[in-house]
């Protein structure tokens, strides 16, 4: 079978906040092969990832990501990453592409997973979707108070890990920076599994990360994520050597050789890929195997939809030895919303991708209608793009 369409879509809550909460758009990615269907999501931002689909080509190695994408066959896994390969051959120079490619790649899965009426950890050759234990991923309070607050209604809520990041942590003191993370653990309680996220705030700055190590380890943290910008490869090194807090980082990635780097010099006890960022299913699965046999950790990370949840499990779905995994539970109305089923705790508190083809999620257009941005790209009086119809 032939794709025959790719469609874009951009949604987004009414008011968008200044705070570190991706939940508030969205891409959405339809892709069509005869009578199949099959839906994706982007992690970026949603407009440049639209103009990446149609912008005129630049050059050679700079063309539309649609070129690559329309009339290509999708019969079985292999094309899946023909296509990935294709598309970045073609719009190497494109910046946006892995991002952009990353919800097509995503919908092909779904797609054939569907068609074939199989998960889409099942067609990457699991025998079995194994269980994770959830962190509710949160951003810290405005002050420690509201911190805590959060982390004993997540206790409430059944959850045993947790992190919190962003918000005020590393913009102000390091004793105001201890007594969030002092605020987390009393929350989370004694056994509570506590993980903190600096969001990059440290820039290169080794020594205002390590500053804030004491109080982690005092908290007895996880780990800490994301100390650094995306690259800064020296400094997360020179912490790792200092720190007893194993590094968490990598979700800024958005292609597989970025991955293996951090993997490979940053000194991370965990590596955090985003299937919505990075170019997919199929390259997240293949740094989780690397991660594997490089002693480090996996971990998905999505802080959106379910659907973008979902094909964040999926490429170390059957991997036993990476039992933990990201899960939001700040959730804005569209994130929640967009899809008809949702990815729930079991009994045992735990989490799996679903047993149903594809990502195992159906989309709500319905509800994802009321979310809809109406946008056109015009270069030269042609027009580019246009928001299509939102249609099963």
């Amino acid at each position: 079978m032939k794709i025959e369409a790719v469609d874009f879509y951009y949604l987004a809550m009414p008011e968008i906040l200044d705070i570190a909460d991706g939940s508030q758009d969205l891409l959405l990615v339809r892709l069509q092969a005869g009578p199949h269907v099959g839906w994706g999501e982007c992690e970026a931002s949603p407009l440049p990832s639209i103009a990446a689909l149609v912008s005129p080509m630049s050059h050679g190695a700079c063309k539309p990501i649609r070129d690559s994408v329309l009339g290509q066959r999708l019969d079985d896994v292999a094309d899946i990453d023909r296509i990935g390969q294709l598309v970045r051959v073609n719009s190497m120079d494109l910046l946006q592409a892995d991002h952009a490619l990353s919800g097509i790649d995503s919908a092909m899965w779904d797609l054939l997973g569907r068609r074939l009426q199989a998960p889409a950890w099942q067609l990457l050759g699991f025998a079995r979707a194994e269980p994770r234990l959830p962190y509710a991923s949160v951003l810290f309070g405005d002050t420690p108070p509201e911190t805590r607050e959060k982390a004993r209604g997540i206790r409430a809520r059944g959850f045993r890990a947790a992190k919190f990041g962003w918000g005020p942590y590393g913009r102000s003191t390091v004793a105001a920076d201890a007594d969030q993370v002092a605020a987390a653990r009393e929350g989370l309680g004694d056994d509570g599994v506590l993980l903190v996220d600096a969001g990059t705030v440290f820039g290169h700055d080794v020594e205002a990360a390590a500053a804030r190590l004491p109080a982690l380890q005092a908290a007895r943290a996880t780990w800490l994520e994301e100390p650094f910008v995306s690259g800064a490869l020296a400094a997360y090194r020179e912490l790792a050597r200092r720190s007893a807090i194993p590094l968490a980082g990598g979700e800024g990635s958005h292609n597989e050789d970025m991955a293996r780097t951090m993997i490979d010099h940053g000194g991370l006890g965990y590596v955090q890929i985003d299937a919505g960022r990075i170019g997919g299913i199929a390259p997240a699965r293949r740094v989780a195997d690397y991660a594997r046999a490089n002693g480090v950790v996996y971990v998905n990370h999505t802080f959106t939809s379910h659907l973008s949840l979902s094909a964040s499990l999926q490429p170390y779905a059957g991997d036993a030895a990476d039992a933990i995994c990201e899960y939001p539970v700040e959730l804005k109305p569209l994130a929640w919303e967009i899809t008809r089923e949702h990815i729930l705790p079991d009994v045992d508190g735990r989490v799996r991708p679903p047993d149903a083809p594809g990502l195992g999620l159906t989309p709500d257009l319905a509800a994802a209608r009321r979310y809809l941005l109406d946008v056109e790209i015009a270069v030269g009086g042609q027009t580019l793009y246009r928001t299509p119809a939102l249609t099963d």
